[in-house]
């Protein structure tokens, strides 16, 4: 799937989040902020809680903040390349991307144990009378990718089959399916006979009540990986850029309605705070798109 080179508006879910912004020249487009995410969960799951936390946000910095939930990682990507978000909260694959292509500068992070960067991993699963049980055993079998610039959805769970002798596009029967939830379910109904399952997803699961750990087998698991990165348009006004990063990376998430902070804590956030974060911590990422010679620009 190829990086679209037109912006269009339509490949966004939008919510506005209205509230009363302060003078326009302290916040740029006449004050108003553009908040974007990835969907790395359903937008109907995803939709309350973002909207809330742009909310808190803007109360925050001073400025009206509206929200774009895109329908793929590519999506909003583009969304800044082509200076529709100020920020956003990417995954660290996309944010890779988005830094090459987008300018985009990470600033903050969630908070896992001791304040400390949270992390999270990617895993490779099947389920019980699959006939699968090995990892060599997927090779001509259906597997359920997330998204192609998904970091735990794909570049790893590639990665875990290339180490193991198996072309991670050739020597299964690749889906993507959209999102990690779709590939979830598509493991829980048995529509694929093995995909990815990252940690964020498992604890979601969990919340809702739809994760029985009988049901998968685990075949491949990641080393950690440093959790999305909250990262701010490069070519930002300095004042504002440095006020913005200053609020990114010191929110305390137990503002936000109990229901929010459930759906967060649930993703890798246990401490429901955010740090600072630098480019420097997705290095990894770059590493192993090097190992396994993704050209980003064809993602």
């Amino acid at each position: 799937m190829k990086v679209s080179k037109i912006f269009a508006a339509a490949a966004l879910t939008a919510s506005f989040v209205s509230m009363t912004a302060h003078a326009a020249g302290t916040c740029p487009n006449g004050g108003v902020v553009r908040f974007g995410v990835e969907p790395y969960e359903s937008a109907q799951r995803m939709l309350p809680v973002y909207t809330d936390l742009a909310r808190m946000i803007g109360d925050k910095l001073g400025c009206t903040v509206q929200l774009y939930v895109a329908t793929s990682y590519n999506a909003e990507i583009e969304a800044m390349r082509n200076n529709k978000l100020e920020f956003g909260e990417f995954g660290p694959l996309g944010y890779v991307l988005a830094h090459q292509v987008a300018h985009a500068e990470a600033v903050a992070t969630f908070a896992g144990e001791q304040g400390k960067p949270a992390t999270y991993y990617a895993s490779i699963v099947t389920w019980p009378g699959s006939g699968i049980k090995a990892l060599g055993d997927t090779k001509g079998r259906s597997f359920a990718y997330a998204d192609p610039a998904s970091t735990s959805g794909h570049l790893f769970p590639a990665y875990g089959l290339s180490k193991n002798g198996i072309d991670p596009d050739k020597g299964v029967k690749a889906i993507y399916a959209g999102s990690h939830t779709a590939s979830f379910e598509a493991l829980r109904n048995h529509k694929v006979e093995a995909g990815e399952l990252n940690s964020e997803e498992i604890a979601s699961a969990k919340l809702h009540g739809e994760y029985d750990p009988a049901a998968y087998v685990t075949l491949w698991q990641s080393e950690p990986i440093p959790l999305d990165p909250l990262a701010v348009r490069g070519d930002l006004p300095a004042d504002f850029k440095a006020r913005l990063a200053a609020v990114l990376s010191s929110l305390d998430l137990h503002q936000l309605p109990e229901a929010d902070q459930k759906f967060l804590a649930s993703n890798q956030n246990p401490e429901l705070r955010t740090v600072p974060q630098t480019d420097a911590a997705y290095n990894q990422i770059r590493d192993l798109v090097s190992t396994l010679h993704i050209d980003l620009a064809k993602l």
